[in-house]
């Protein structure tokens, strides 16, 4: 199976942190995979979005104009990239953030409080890492350990005591699904 994957929102919402993590994710699992990040004229608080394709067969363009699965975090990129999602595809909704309603009947619709929740289990800043959860257990496009050790040998020295925490809003989303 391919997954095409687009994930969106502010800059500093952790959107290519996603994209890097599932990437790197697929090369450990021996999956065909790119990452095409995208930025706003601004880094933190501009739009960013990337595009990741995991799979097992080659992958002919990074290009995703119809992603299989969107993970959008903020308002403007619900309202850019809902209607792309391939009919049968799914969308991850941080509702935290989106109070709008997606009318689609054709996809699969995941409503996540990713802030709210963040914030409940102790930092806001991994509401990405919810959202991450809760796509991982819905399209399985890498396995969850697999997240968890790459996330692990991507967080530098100085942050490594955030790996529980990091783990615990893994599992968040996960049970949201």
């Amino acid at each position: 199976m391919t997954h095409d994957i687009i994930i969106a929102g502010f800059g500093g919402q952790g959107v290519m942190l996603l994209g890097q993590l599932i990437t790197e994710s697929g090369l450990r699992e021996n999956k065909k995979v790119t990452w095409l990040p995208s930025y706003g004229p601004e880094m933190r608080g501009g739009t960013a979005n990337c595009s990741v394709v995991v799979s097992e067969k080659d992958i002919g363009t990074p290009i995703v104009i119809n992603p299989t699965a969107a993970i959008v975090m903020n308002i403007q990129s619900f309202e850019k990239f809902a209607p792309m999602v391939k009919p049968g595809g799914v969308l991850f909704i941080n509702s935290s953030l989106i109070d709008q309603e997606c009318e689609r009947t054709d996809i699969t619709q995941y409503r996540i409080p990713a802030n709210d929740l963040a914030e409940k289990i102790g930092n806001n800043r991994v509401a990405n890492m919810i959202m991450l959860g809760a796509f991982l257990k819905e399209t399985k496009a890498v396995g969850f350990e697999t997240i968890v050790q790459a996330l692990k040998d991507t967080l530098p020295p100085h942050r490594q005591n955030l790996m529980p925490l990091n783990e615990e809003a893994l599992k968040t989303g996960a049970d949201l699904v």
